[in-house]
């Protein structure tokens, strides 16, 4: 506390208006500033439980995509199983480019057969995203995912038998908060046909 004397005798005690405004200025000054970085911090996060759920989008799509079969030929083609090469296929018709044969899709005969199907397949929303058998999960129909499939080697594994995967999942907050998920799947032995 501050003493101070003045000219007839009296002593003063206190702090002074003087002060006390610019304490107060101060104060309000630094509240206004620890309050405006709060709330840039707070628009520039995604809010964590879309961002968890566009996680499990993208995990789970992209599991479903590396356990489908990574043949020389189509799944379809009589010699699938065991050719060694793409001349092995029974026509060549059925080699499998990256893309979906004629008519194949994610949800009903024919279906996605080979990984390669998955290239350029996407999730638009709305609907959003939909399960295996095409009906929609509640509650993502803001979401949308995107799968691209490409030939890149991987170490001493050539391209042509190293497909490199990526799934992008955009939550309903936008493209700002975009979850992307990437794998490799390999052409190795046995290459089993489900």
């Amino acid at each position: 506390m501050k003493h101070t004397t003045r000219k007839n005798g009296y002593k003063q005690a206190g702090i002074s208006l003087i002060e006390l405004v610019m304490f107060i200025l101060i104060v309000s000054v630094g509240i206004v500033g620890i309050l405006s970085v709060m709330d840039i911090t707070t628009k520039a996060s995604a809010d964590p439980m879309l961002r968890k759920q566009a996680l499990s989008i993208a995990e789970s799509l992209l599991e479903e995509i590396q356990l489908q079969p990574f043949t020389f030929c189509d799944p379809d083609d009589a010699n699938a199983a065991t050719a060694t090469s793409t001349a092995g296929c029974a026509t060549t018709a059925e080699v499998a480019p990256l893309g979906p044969e004629a008519g194949e899709t994610r949800y009903a005969a024919p279906l996605f057969d080979n990984v390669n199907d998955y290239h350029n397949f996407s999730l638009p929303a709305p609907p959003g995203i939909r399960d295996i058998t095409g009906a929609n999960i509640s509650g993502l129909a803001g979401y949308s995912a995107t799968v691209t499939v490409a030939e890149i080697p991987l170490g001493a594994i050539p391209a042509a038998a190293s497909l490199f995967i990526t799934v992008t999942v955009t939550p309903p907050s936008g493209a700002a908060d975009n979850v992307m998920l990437s794998g490799y799947r390999t052409r190795y032995a046995p290459r089993a046909v489900p």
